[in-house]
């Protein structure tokens, strides 16, 4: 019986194993993409991290602009600028949650400010990677000009540069324009249950 089991087993992954060779014969392609995580759901930057981590691992010069939450004392941003600054450029430009500057016009310039910043970075021809964290939320709430930032993804990002942007409520316009769209979906969070963010799950 567990002969029998175990011969269906292999016949029927010799068959996927055949039908995944030929779907990757024909991708060859390489480019740039253009990478959007969203929705209600954690591991939104975590993921963009993850990205990050993967380009130093393969020796690929990259860089993190943090929109919003800049202000925070994160362990991304300890460990990257302790011990990977020579392989990826670290920039926290935002002063925290919009509800705690409780300062629209500050808030725009912090923004302003990140996007400067990121565009320099997008440009840099040896950055192969360009995490632009929480971007979404600057994004939402009209910190930038939603059309400034497509039209420079669209025509001035180098054809080989990945950027990955983060955050809440993507608009509908950048899930568009992306190559790679994720949603975050949230089925149970122990905030809910009165546990306050802690390090090494939120921060």
């Amino acid at each position: 019986m567990q002969t029998d089991d175990n011969a269906r087993h292999t016949e029927k992954m010799a068959k996927i194993k055949a039908a995944r060779d030929r779907m990757m014969a024909g991708k060859q392609g390489e480019k740039g993409l253009v990478i959007v995580h969203t929705g209600k759901g954690k591991g939104k930057s975590s993921s963009g991290f993850g990205m990050i981590l993967r380009c130093i691992a393969h020796g690929m010069p990259c860089a993190v602009v943090q929109f919003i939450k800049g202000a925070w004392d994160t362990g991304e941003r300890r460990l990257l600028t302790a011990h990977f600054a020579d392989l990826c450029q670290f920039h926290a430009m935002g002063e925290g949650f919009t509800w705690e500057t409780q300062d629209r016009e500050r808030d725009i310039a912090a923004a302003r400010a990140g996007w400067e910043k990121a565009k320099q970075l997008i440009r840099e021809p040896s950055i192969r990677m360009v995490l632009l964290d929480e971007i979404n939320i600057a994004l939402r709430y009209d910190y930038l000009d939603l059309d400034e930032v497509l039209t420079f993804l669209r025509d001035e990002k180098p054809p080989m540069t990945h950027v990955v942007l983060t955050g809440r409520n993507a608009r509908p316009e950048l899930i568009a324009l992306a190559d790679l769209v994720t949603e975050m979906e949230q089925v149970k969070h122990p905030f809910r249950d009165g546990i306050k963010a802690q390090p090494g799950v939120e921060f």
